[in-house]
Parts: C-alpha cells; structure tokens; sequence
C-alpha cells in the first residue's frame, strides 16, 4: 500500500489556498501526520477452517516501523488520515473531544463507508475532565417494535420461507441506526462549538470530491457482486460496466451533503423524522429482485433514543480499566479477561527481541492471555445481551468481575496446555441459552483535547457496506445479523441475544479507558484510552493492547503494532500473519511461537488480522499516540 496513496487525501485538507496568511499556515501545521512506517506484502495466509469472525473486515497489509508521535495538549486518531485530519482542526481550533468526534464521524461515512456511517451504531466512553466523571454513551441500533423472535429466520411466522437473497442482504438485517442520537447526546453535553460547524469538512468533501484510498478500492472490489444488486450503491461503487471502481478515483455525493447539510441545520431529528427517515423505511421495505423487506416503520426511527449508562470500571494491578457495560459485551469480557491475568506475573513473558512492531510475543504469555480470553468468552457468551431484556446474574457485572470468582476462574488455566474450549462459570439456574455468534467491521476513534477530556468512541455498520443498501448517499447497516437467527439453544432454552421488539443486539465493541488508581485505592488521573473495530475479536485486541503497555511497557506504537493474537472460546488461537515478525508460510509450520503453540495444544490460525486500534497514551509532557498499521489510521495533534 502506498504511504503517498495513503495521505493523498490529506493534502486536500492541510494544504489551504496560497493567500493564507503565516498564521493560518502555522495553524495548519499542527495538524500533521507522524508516525511513518513502510508497507509490506500481504501474507494471504488462511484462516481457520470455518472461523470466519478472525477475519471481519478484509485485511489489506502491514505498515512495519511505525512510530509513536508524540504531542502537546490534544490528539486524535482515527482509521482514515482525511478524518483524522478533520477532526484535528476541530482541536486545533479550540472544540472539546465531542465535537472533534461528530467531524470525525461525518468524514468516515464518506471515506470508508464500509466501516462506519450515519446509518449505523456506535458506542463511546466519554471522560469529562471537569467533573472527572466517566459517561457510557449507547447508540446502539434496535430492532423494529414488530420484529419477532423468528425475525431473521422466516418472511413471518406463518410463511416460513427463507430471506431472500440472505438474512445480510434483505432488508431484515438493518436495525434502527444510533450514532447520530448518540453524538447529538455527547456534543451536546460536552460539546463547545456550534452543531452546524461540525459537519462542514464532510459537506466540502461530498461536494468537491475525494480520493477513494486503497483500502477502501479493496472493499469495494470485494463487495462488487452485491453491491451492484442495490440501484444506489451500485451507482455510486461502482462503474457503468458493473466493475469497482478504483484506488485514486475521485468521488463526488451530492445526496450525503443534502443529508448533512439537513442534519446540521435541523439536528439528528432531521435524520429520524421526515424525507430522511421515509428514505429508510422505504429502503428497507425495498423488494427489488425479490428481496425480502423489513419492517423498520417512522414511528420505530422517531422513538429512537441513545443512553447513558454507567460504565464498567474494574481494578487491575495499580490501575483501573473502565468499558462499556451491555448491550456491548466487550467491557465486561475486557474486564474479565484482566481480572484473571491478575493472577499471572505477565510482566516476565514480555515480547523478545523488542523493535518498532512491537517484537516477538513468548508462547508463555499468548497461551496465558488465550487461556483467559476463553474463560471471559465462555461466560460473555452465556451472560451478557440487552441488560433492559436480559438482566445480568446478580443484575450487575459485579458478580461476572468478582475478584474472587474470577480468582477461581484463572486456577482452571493450565500453564503448559490449553483448555481447548471453557465452560461459563456457574451461577445457579439461569434459563438462558449461549450464543457465540459471528460479529464483523467496525472504526475507531480516539480523542483527546486540550481541555483534558478524552473520548474513545467505536462506530460501525457491521459487515463491510453493511446491508449493502444505500439511501440518500449513505449506507445501512447490518446489525440485525449480530442477534441469534435461533431464538432457542441446543439446550432448548431461549438465547439471551434472542431478537426482541426494540432491543438492541450484543455487540463486542470495547472503547476503553484506564485510569491511575491512588494509594487509598481511589481514581486518579486518566492514563490511556484504546479501542479498535474487529467484530468479536475485538476484545483480543484491546487486552493485547492494554497487556502490552501496562505489564510489558511498550508505548501506545509498539502496542498496537505488535502482532495480533488471541482465542475466543473455541480450540482456535490466532496468530496475526500479516505481521513481518510471524513465518505464515506453510500455515506457520516454521514459525517459531506458532509451532510451540501447537505443542501446547492451541490450533493456531495464521490469517492475516484486520484490526484498527488506536491508543493514546498520557505523559508528563503531553500525549503519546500509535495508530494501527493494519490500516490507513495515523495520530495528528499539535507538535510535541
């Protein structure tokens, strides 16, 4: 991948007409790439035989050396360098985290719309350094008010045909979106600058043109065949043959700017109530070429409501981790995956041969944190759904993050081999049912401003171009398919991610936040925030990230460079391929981790990762920031 291709679209935003004035060219410079690196070949290693989640975007490379860029008083990272810059002039120009997030979103629908996008979800922890509260904002998509159980199943419950063309394709998979109530929400009570300011990088852009990046060329070429069955998307995607349309291709939508220019005037009730909302319903009721429709109505788009609720904050050695509760999963599961590896001394199984990607992680410690995640899958998959449906043991995460139980838990992993799969931990009779389910794209965005708050949001449209369908220049998401299809287990008990009336399904999304923890055991000052996209795997990502800084040092870089390992609770163990540090040549056989891995038991898949983290990291001086090499994100803020 091209580092020039990359930036390409950034020179549009940081480079203003020749009359600017000194200021205004000094001013423009705060807001400038770092971190460097220099791509590297794909390994087109495959993944394991059926574990399609290891692979929830499709991987598009390595940017090995990267750096860590260091800042003054604000930074900001995100998937796309157009976005990020955007949102760094935000900073720049005095905005606070919240309003830097809404620029940033805005962008991504356009850049890399088949991540994230006003047709989709998000959830954001907030931390507001004025009143050094932590706020867990829910703009979680739902299900219509009509749907039921068999929702993703049959046409109806009497007319128990298949969807058509596929439960992804059909108009059944788009949920109700929230991002845009969710950032209407955060802005508003953490924002300084006026609404409509926020979205005119976006609006410039849809009009004046933009580059399609590589990574973006590569989705849609790999999406071409089902794109081209939407009028809209294949009209904007791709050619007039019916062929992708290209890296460097400028593209123009004149339909998103009328879409943002309305929502910036009028507020996020532009998009849930009028033509924007008929738009949707009408979208999704489509039956072109026999699709089946679904039944989002006005009234299910206009009783919208994103939440706040109480974020997850759980202690690990002298700091505290704090992420979101449920609907997402990915808090509590990254909470009790560090719960155990509490346990464990890592610091003494820290990477070998320590470089700018992060060095060569020990098979002792990949099988320990292996080990851990599967226990904190096991019982996120038996637990954790829409707390306002399905209450959590104890009604709380508590008992699920019980130091004590999680003790217990972490004495069932054995040091020289793997448990394979691990069974959820036993809370009495819980009439539920487990659900592991496939979960897919995502983007990250990580924010910190001058002002001392910092915000760390993770927005998706599911699947790469979500649904595939297309309304008013922006695309739908998918999120229907993160529920159970099969409201009832093997077991014959009901699936607590069952789909419901209004409920929101599980997500693994993880924006999380450390913090200092005091002598008296109180909270002190915020140390880093982190998150990535990546489906279910995202969990595995960010307990590698935070591992990787806090018991083996690394900085924000190294840890997000270093290679992507992991296992949900099945017999699998991932092994990023990509990375220039693993042989993923003949399945890894002389790779040196994989190998003792396998003689541990693991089956390890060396398929290429597609993660997207981002990581800020909170110095003496300033920030400390490492954007993922494994896609086109860098860090911007002002020179440190």
């Amino acid at each position: 991948m091209s580092r020039a291709l990359i930036l390409a679209g950034v020179a549009l935003l940081v480079i203003s007409s020749a009359a600017c004035s000194s200021t205004e060219v000094e001013a423009a410079n705060t807001c400038v790439p770092g971190g460097g690196g220099t791509p590297v070949p794909q390994s087109s290693a495959p993944g394991a035989p059926g574990d399609i989640s290891t692979n929830p975007e499709i991987a598009t490379g390595y940017r090995t050396g990267m750096t860590a860029v260091s800042t003054n008083s604000y930074a900001v990272s995100t998937a796309n360098p157009v976005s990020t810059q955007a949102a760094c002039e935000v900073l720049r120009d005095g905005g606070t985290a919240a309003d830097a997030l809404v620029a940033a979103q805005m962008v991504l629908g356009l850049v890399e719309p088949q991540s994230s996008g006003i047709g989709g979800g998000a959830f954001l922890l907030y931390y507001d350094a004025e009143s050094r509260e932590v706020q867990a904002y829910d703009g979680r998509e739902t299900a219509p008010a009509s749907a039921t159980e068999n929702y993703l199943r049959y046409v109806d419950d009497t007319n128990r045909t298949a969807l058509l063309p596929t439960a992804r394709a059909s108009g059944r998979s788009i949920g109700v979106p929230g991002v845009l109530r969710l950032l209407e929400s955060a802005q508003g009570d953490h924002g300084n600058k006026q609404w409509d300011s926020l979205f005119a990088p976006a609006v410039d852009l849809a009009d004046n043109g933009f580059e399609i990046s590589p990574r973006m060329a590569q989705s849609i070429s790999d999406s071409a065949a089902d794109l081209a069955k939407d009028p809209e998307a294949g009209a904007y995607f791709l050619e007039p043959d019916g062929s992708a349309k290209t890296a460097g291709t400028v593209l123009t939508n004149p339909a998103m700017a009328k879409t943002l220019g309305a929502i910036a005037s009028d507020g996020a009730a532009a998009f849930y109530t009028g033509d924007i909302a008929r738009a949707i319903v009408d979208a999704t009721a489509d039956t072109t070429g026999g699709r089946t429709p679904g039944q989002i109505t006005m009234d299910d788009l206009a009783n919208y409501e994103a939440k706040t609720r109480t974020a997850v904050c759980t202690p690990y050695r002298d700091h505290d981790i704090c992420g979101m509760p449920g609907p997402s999963s990915g808090g509590i599961a990254v909470a009790s995956a560090m719960g155990i590896l509490s346990n464990f001394d890592l610091g003494q199984y820290a990477p070998t041969d320590l470089d700018a990607d992060g060095g060569r992680p020990t098979a002792e410690g990949v099988h320990l944190i292996s080990e851990a995640e599967r226990l904190a899958y096991a019982d996120r998959d038996k637990y954790v759904a829409d707390p306002d449906f399905v209450p959590l043991p104890g009604d709380s995460p508590d008992r699920l993050l019980d130091p004590q139980y999680l003790a217990e838990r972490s004495r069932s992993i054995d040091p020289a081999r793997s448990m394979g799969t691990a069974q959820p931990g036993d809370f009495g009779p819980v009439p539920l049912g487990s659900y592991a389910g496939p979960e897919h794209g995502t983007s990250h965005i990580t924010v910190a401003d001058e002002y001392g708050n910092v915000a760390s949001m993770t927005t998706t449209v599911e699947s790469a171009f979500g649904s595939f369908h297309m309304t008013d220049g922006f695309v739908l998401n998918n999120q229907m398919t993160d529920f159970a299809a099969e409201p009832v287990g093997k077991d014959g008990l009901p699936v607590a991610n069952r789909v419901e009336p209004g409920k929101r399904p599980r997500s693994s999304m993880a924006p999380t936040l450390v913090f200092d923890r005091q002598a008296d055991g109180s909270r002190g000052d915020l140390r880093l925030a982190t998150g990535s996209p990546g489906g279910s795997v995202i969990i595995q990502f960010v307990v590698k990230n935070l591992v990787g800084v806090l018991d083996w040092g690394l900085d924000p870089q190294q840890a997000v460079s270093m290679v992507d390992f992991g296992a949900a609770n099945t017999p699998a163990t991932n092994v990023g391929g990509e990375h220039p540090n693993i042989d993923a040549s003949n399945d890894g056989a002389a790779d040196p981790l994989v190998t003792a891995l396998r003689g541990m038991g693991h089956q390890v898949s060396v398929a290429d990762q597609s993660s997207g983290s981002s990581m800020l990291l909170r110095t003496d001086s300033g920030w400390i920031g490492g954007a993922d090499p494994r896609r086109e994100g860098v860090v911007m803020g002002d020179a440190n």
